[in-house]
């Protein structure tokens, strides 16, 4: 797996996942449980992961679509 992107914006997060599901390409969150070691304040960045297979299609939609990566 490879990361396609960091970011403390859970918005930002979904709406990528929302892209990449909707192009077939599935996508795993990870840190998400961080908030128990930071107390919820959200300064720890979740990072969102793709197949190795995935990652150059998933960087175009992502781009395609407004995010700076």
């Amino acid at each position: 797996m490879k990361e396609l992107l960091s970011t403390t914006d859970p918005t930002k997060l979904a709406f990528a996942t929302a892209l990449l599901d909707g192009e077939g390409i599935a996508a795993f969150q990870m840190d998400v449980h961080m908030s128990v070691l930071e107390g919820s304040l959200g300064i720890l960045p979740r990072r969102l992961m793709v197949r190795d297979a995935d990652h150059f299609r998933a960087r175009a939609i992502l781009k395609d679509n407004g995010f700076e990566i």
